[in-house]
């Protein structure tokens, strides 16, 4: 079957190829609404399909942003790409969901192939473990973004979460209902999220006056009920835990169940990251809440921005702020120990 050609749709329609170049880049502005009526007709009727390929030759763009992952079994991953997806729909540009699995080999091979397809721009959530890759598309004039976490050795637009605040406001929380033995546990202290929670963590335990020196778990998730096992095996147990994220909060969660705690009896509890299922739980979960939709689709608004842009734009940096979520969780007032 061969098909309809752009010279097609104008000599159906009765006007120049120029013409329908502009109706397809949506350039309205000298056309008139018949005009623009017929080669709507032309196009139904010949089923054409521009060549996406060749225009984006012909413009030297795509209309195509890449975004790579580092773990879509984050929720916080899976709304971070809704807002992207969202907002370039608006805009009529295309979005290549990527998934490292945080593996720099995997990230890495992302990377090329979405230079290979010549994507505008990439949006990364990276593993931090591809130094000289992001140092590579950042020197090349490449448009990145990195979301959720920094890359300090790269100058580049950045969209993050004011981490160390979050956490000192939630151990702020639990003191004021009487907590002394706190604890948090995050993921290996391997990207800026979780260095920043667990400073934001000391910090607080610092100028509150409480001990914290066995109290900070930074494990594989694999490994934390484990490490939990030996935290609450102590004389001393805590009874306060931060979890670092929605993983490891499913790893405290099984391990509550398999210990038979009452939360927040035994154990209070909070979550950094948005947990759907927190005001269904029992008892309801306090959650650290990120603003994920408008993370992404400031992410997209920015790197769409810089594409289009003529100029060299600096690079800018952009901090959210999350919300402290109190429910039954850790509502409870302890009696000091």
């Amino acid at each position: 079957m061969v098909r309809a050609t752009i010279g097609d749709v104008a000599a159906r329609a009765g006007v120049s190829k120029s013409t329908v170049s502009q109706y397809l880049n949506k350039r309205y502005q000298h056309m008139g609404a018949e005009t623009r009526a017929k080669i709507e007709e032309a196009i139904k009727a010949l089923d054409y399909q521009p060549n996406v390929l060749a225009r984006g030759l012909k413009q030297k763009r795509t209309s195509t942003v890449g975004v790579i992952v580092a773990n879509f079994m984050h929720r916080l991953s899976t709304e971070i790409c809704r807002g992207i997806e969202d907002y370039c729909q608006e805009q009529d540009i295309n979005v290549i969901l990527c998934n490292s699995d945080e593996d720099g080999e995997k990230e890495k091979k992302y990377a090329e192939m979405l230079q290979a397809k010549q994507v505008d721009g990439m949006i990364l959530l990276p593993t931090g473990k591809n130094g000289s890759l992001y140092k590579k598309l950042s020197r090349h004039g490449h448009p990145i973004l990195f979301m959720d976490r920094r890359v300090e050795s790269v100058k580049a637009d950045t969209i993050v979460v004011n981490n160390r605040e979050s956490v000192y406001e939630a151990v702020s929380h639990l003191k004021e209902r009487g907590h002394r033995r706190i604890a948090l546990a995050t993921a290996p202290l391997t990207i800026s999220t979780r260095l920043e929670r667990t400073e934001g963590f000391r910090k607080a335990m610092d100028d509150f006056g409480l001990t914290y020196s066995s109290s900070i778990i930074n494990a594989e998730i694999s490994a934390l009920r484990g490490r939990f096992g030996k935290l609450f095996g102590g004389p001393e147990p805590p009874t306060a835990l931060i979890a670092g994220n929605d993983l490891v909060l499913l790893e405290a969660l099984a391990f509550v169940k398999e210990r038979g705690l009452r939360v927040p009896e035994d154990l209070a509890l909070v979550a950094f990251d948005n947990i759907p299922f927190a005001h269904l739980l029992t008892p309801t979960l306090t959650t650290i809440n990120q603003p994920s939709l408008e993370m992404g689709r400031k992410a997209a608004e920015r790197i769409i921005s810089r594409i289009r842009s003529e100029e060299d734009l600096p690079p800018e940096e952009y901090v959210f702020k999350c919300e402290l979520a109190v429910r039954q969780s850790s509502e409870m007032k302890r009696v000091t120990d």
